[in-house]
């Protein structure tokens, strides 16, 4: 079978755990247990489906239409600057948050995808209202047309700032915007030249950022000034096959121009295998052999350039033979918010609740958001125009574990066992057990949950060592089986619950600290 022909089987458990790992940070149980025995077709069908747009983040006074907050037609820029920091730290939350809550689907990992492609981060744009209007537009083209999409957050505004598109202007060009166009966000490097970068700078003279106040609600943003136009021909090289496009003036002319540039760069093949690459390193694995480039790089890359669908793109993906090659499950190092958000998702956490416990909505959010950080996945502030290192650099997802992270999460899933009232984690060590088909059994149990939350199986010789120290901790393992059912028959006494909890617990630390739950 071709690696990009269609899986045809019913889907085990683990394969649409695999799946919804990869997709959309994890599942529950529930969720894995709905979608076995169907055919991938049926899970792609809810992971594609159109979603709501969310919410608008709100502050603690619940606040969403402040024109000053979101977006609007302010008037009063001294209360915004005072406040701009704490929003955009609220926008970060928020969209944690819709990590966590999300449904089955691909939208908040693909959204997530495009923003460390079109990188604009929060502290060089520093206007909350540009940050959010651009997420809204990552989520409108995350499964939508590429074409379009690069169209569109070229214009956007906090593009224009971060890649100083708005000091753009005929007379003293700026390329960096030109450069990153080319060389990150389409075609990739090698494919053009220093001149092609010159010229396609010149395109895109004229555009600029907007403060809200200036404008209506309906058009704020940016704007295009002719009068900051270059109108003269710009050519391109032979990797563009020399092609000029023509100077344009008037209003229209910066519209006009930047279609034909985009349009002259995604005719080029090597522009959608650069995407398609991107898109195998993000959900699959980072090693691409010439085999893969040869049999699925290069077809995935044909269905793509048809129309530049996303959406198509992703489903033939998904649905592949090669997507469900079991030497794939555990190839990547989980990322910070593969393991934050997927654990909180594995253990079914329920975010509380934004307008009626707003407060610890804030603390979990915040808390959430503060071990990814520290873990070196900051949303919405990159390091680089490049994005996170293990998305690119030779070493790819080996660099999201070094010195400093790997004893942070550790910490982070030790918390997650240990729950907190606070943030409302708890994820219910005795109820773990439920979900094997014999809790009495220790071996039998602890071969189910960790099945449940690894990728690929573990050894005996890992099962045996898990019963006898971490939940047993060198007492026989057969009465672990008086212990829980002793429990079960009065699970109001304190002291039965506390010799199962405490047993639980200490294997569920050990369990999470294992190499194998980093992997995905």
């Amino acid at each position: 079978m071709a690696l990009i022909d269609a899986y045809t089987q019913n889907l085990t458990a683990r394969q649409v755990t695999h799946l919804l790992r990869r997709a959309a940070f994890g599942a529950t149980p529930s969720q894995i247990k709905e979608f076995t025995g169907k055919k991938v077709e049926v899970v792609l069908q809810r992971l594609l489906a159109p979603q709501p747009v969310p919410p608008h983040p709100t502050d603690e006074n619940q606040k969403t239409s402040h024109d000053l907050v979101w977006g609007g037609t302010g008037t009063n820029d001294t209360e915004r600057n005072n406040f701009d920091g704490v929003r955009r730290a609220r926008l970060k939350y928020w969209w944690i948050g819709l990590m966590v809550s999300q449904p089955v689907s691909l939208l908040e990992k693909t959204t997530l995808f495009w923003q460390n492609h079109f990188v604009s981060t929060s502290t060089l744009v520093s206007d909350v209202r540009f940050l959010y209007r651009q997420n809204q537009l990552l989520r409108k083209y995350a499964l939508g047309n590429f074409r379009e999409f690069v169209i569109e957050i070229t214009k956007d505004p906090a593009m224009l700032l971060y890649l100083n598109g708005a000091s753009n202007v005929v007379g003293k060009p700026n390329e960096n915007y030109a450069r990153e166009l080319m060389e990150l966000f389409t075609i990739g490097r090698g494919n053009y030249t220093e001149d092609d970068v010159k010229a396609a700078a010149r395109v895109l003279t004229g555009w600029r950022s907007l403060n809200y106040r200036s404008t209506t609600v309906a058009t704020a943003g940016f704007e295009f000034r002719s009068s900051q136009h270059d109108t003269a021909d710009k050519t391109f090289s032979d990797f563009y096959q020399k092609k000029t496009i023509k100077g344009r003036a008037g209003a229209t002319a910066g519209d006009d121009e930047l279609k034909e540039l985009v349009d002259m760069i995604l005719a080029q093949p090597e522009t959608a295998r650069f995407i398609v690459r991107k898109f195998y390193r993000w959900y699959i694995q980072a090693d691409i052999s010439p085999v893969i480039e040869k049999d699925f790089i290069e077809p995935l890359a044909v269905i793509f350039r048809k129309n530049y669908d996303v959406k198509a793109l992703l489903e033939a993906l998904f649905k592949s033979q090669h997507f469900f090659d079991e030497t794939l499950y555990g190839s990547q190092i989980k990322s910070p918010l593969d393991l934050v958000v997927g654990t909180l998702r594995t253990f079914n956490y329920q975010l509380p609740d934004p307008v009626k416990d707003r407060t610890k909505y804030d603390v979990a959010t915040n808390y959430f958001h503060a071990r990814t950080r520290e873990q070196q996945m900051d949303i919405i502030d990159q390091p680089t125009v490049f994005g996170w290192r293990p998305y690119y650099d030779t070493d790819f997802y080996e660099i999201w574990i070094n010195s400093t992270t790997l004893a942070l999460r550790g910490a982070w899933t030790d918390y997650v066992v240990k729950g907190a009232a606070a943030t409302a984690v708890d994820i219910n060590t005795l109820g773990l057990p439920m979900l094997t088909s014999d809790p009495t059994e220790p071996y039998k149990m602890v071969r189910e949950l960790t099945d449940l939350l690894m990728e690929f199986p573990l050894t005996e010789d890992q099962v045996t060592y898990l019963v006898e120290q971490p939940l047993m901790a060198g007492a026989p393992y057969y009465e672990w089986t008086e212990i829980w059912n002793a429990y079960v028959k009065t699970p109001n006494d304190n002291m039965k619950k506390a010799a199962a909890k405490t047993r639980l617990d200490r294997l569920m630390t050990f369990i999470m600290r294992l190499a194998e739950y980093q992997m995905g």
